[in-house]
């Protein structure tokens, strides 16, 4: 199964970071998931909360796990909140089914990964997660 390497983990982070420095947004933290669900990369900006891990990783896990975005996590926990509560309860309360969860996908289509986005408000952090992920050459799945 195609895969997100570390390098372009790493870029993803790091255009992110960057996008967010030239909107102004406060301080974020992103983190980067395999399809596993398993961290590839974080990083937390100086001063980000120290709990902002918590709520990236469980936006980009609830991405992955589920195989769908953010938004449409949010859109689906609107209207079915019994279901997103359910996941959560299976998934121990690791999904954060808001927007700033993204999926990533390859130049086929597949899903190699997630990215989780947290510090600004949720749009403003999927927008600055789209911008890492189409930095690092892949397409970003809000």
């Amino acid at each position: 199964m195609p895969e997100i390497t570390i390098a372009k983990a790493r870029r993803i982070i790091k255009a992110t970071l960057s996008h967010g420095h030239a909107k102004g947004l406060k301080p974020l933290s992103v983190v980067v998931l395999d399809t596993g669900g398993h961290v590839k990369a974080f990083e937390r900006e100086d001063g980000a909360a120290p709990g902002r891990f918590a709520i990236a990783h469980g936006k980009a896990y609830g991405s992955v796990m589920l195989g769908m975005a953010g938004k449409a996590q949010m859109a689906r926990a609107e209207q079915q909140a019994y279901f997103m509560a359910a996941v959560n309860g299976a998934y121990g309360g690791a999904v954060v089914p808001v927007p700033g969860g993204l999926l990533v996908r390859n130049d086929k289509g597949e899903v190699i990964g997630a990215v989780g986005v947290t510090g600004d408000t949720s749009d403003a952090d999927a927008e600055a997660g789209i911008a890492g992920i189409e930095d690092a050459g892949f397409v970003a799945e809000a």
